[in-house]
C-alpha cells in the first residue's frame, strides 16, 4: 500500500504535467493573500501615453495604470503596463525574436507601427522573457501592484502564423513572473480566450471599449467585479456606464492617452 505522502506526490505530478501538456509551462497561480486585485467599481484613470503620459490624476480616482518606465501614483492602486507581446516602434529587438511571414518580412501591426513578438515555440519564448521578464521585476521593484500585458490578442494580427495556443504558453510565462513578485496579472481584452482565466492564473482583466463592443458581460462571467474598462467613444462610454456604473472601473479617455494640456485629451467618468 503506497504511503500517503507518495500519493501525494504522484498526483502532483499528473497534474503538473496537465497543465504542461495544456499550455506549455505549468501556470503559477497567486497566492490569494499575496496578490490585492484593484477595488472594484472605482474611479480610475488610464496613462500608459509614452513618454510624458504620466500626470497627477484626476481627484476621487482609485486606480492608475502607467507605463513600467512611470513612477507610480503614491497612495492609489498601480497597474505597470508593458508591452509584451509587440515590439514598440523605439525599442531595439534581435531580429530573429520578431516574426517573419513566409517572404521574411516583418509582420507588424500597422496600426501602432509594431512588429509582432515571435512566440511560436518554447526556446523564443525563453529568450523573449529574457526582455520582457526583467520589465515585469521593475514594475515589482517600483511599487507597482499589478502588471498589465499588453498584445495577447496579438495573434489575430498575425497573418495566421502565431497560435491561441502560442499566446497562452507565453502567457503562463508572465503569470509566474508577475506572481514571484506578488504582483496581480490581467488579461489585456481578448475575450474570446476568458474561459482560460482560471486555468492561466489571471486575476483581473483590463480591456478596451468592452461596452462599444458589448463584451463587458463575457468579461464578468470569468472575472466578477474585477474589471478595468476604458471607452474611446461616447457611445461606448453611455453603453458601458448604463449597463455596469458602479459594478466595475470604467473611464472615458481619447485612443491616444494624452496628459491634460493636449487637444486631444479626454477624460470623464460615468455620471
Amino acid at each position: 500500500m503506497r504511503s500517503s505522502k507518495l500519493r501525494s506526490a504522484l498526483t502532483a505530478l499528473v497534474a503538473g504535467l496537465v497543465a504542461t501538456t495544456t499550455f506549455g509551462v505549468s501556470p503559477a497561480h497567486a497566492d490569494p493573500s499575496a496578490v490585492t486585485l484593484p477595488p472594484a467599481g472605482a474611479q480610475w484613470d488610464y496613462q500608459i501615453g509614452r513618454p510624458n503620459g504620466a500626470y497627477t490624476p484626476p481627484s476621487g480616482v482609485q486606480i492608475v495604470s502607467r507605463d513600467r518606465q512611470s513612477a507610480i501614483a503614491p497612495g492609489l492602486y498601480n497597474i505597470c503596463y508593458v508591452n509584451a507581446y509587440q515590439a514598440q516602434p523605439n525599442e531595439t529587438w534581435d531580429s530573429n525574436l520578431l516574426l517573419h511571414d513566409a517572404n521574411n518580412n516583418v509582420v507588424v501591426d500597422t496600426q501602432w507601427n509594431e512588429p509582432l513578438l515571435d512566440i511560436r515555440t518554447a526556446e523564443k519564448r525563453t529568450a523573449i522573457m529574457n526582455v520582457v521578464g526583467p520589465w515585469i521585476d521593475g514594475c515589482g521593484t517600483s511599487g507597482f501592484d499589478a502588471v498589465e500585458p499588453d498584445n495577447y490578442d496579438s495573434f489575430e494580427r498575425s497573418q495566421g502564423l502565431i497560435t491561441t495556443s502560442d499566446a497562452k504558453a507565453f502567457m503562463s510565462l508572465l503569470v509566474a513572473r508577475a506572481h514571484s513578485h506578488n504582483l496581480a496579472i490581467a488579461q489585456k481584452n481578448t475575450a474570446e480566450l476568458a474561459p482560460d482565466r482560471e486555468a492561466l492564473g489571471l486575476d483581473f482583466a483590463v480591456v478596451e471599449e468592452c461596452g462599444a463592443t458589448t463584451e463587458c458581460a463575457t468579461y464578468a462571467s470569468y472575472f466578477g467585479n474585477h474589471i478595468v474598462d476604458v471607452e474611446y467613444t461616447d457611445a461606448g462610454m453611455t453603453a458601458a456606464c448604463t449597463d455596469y456604473a458602479g459594478t466595475l472601473s470604467i473611464v472615458r479617455r481619447d485612443v491616444l492617452v494624452t496628459a491634460p494640456g493636449s487637444s486631444t485629451y479626454v477624460y470623464g467618468t460615468c455620471p
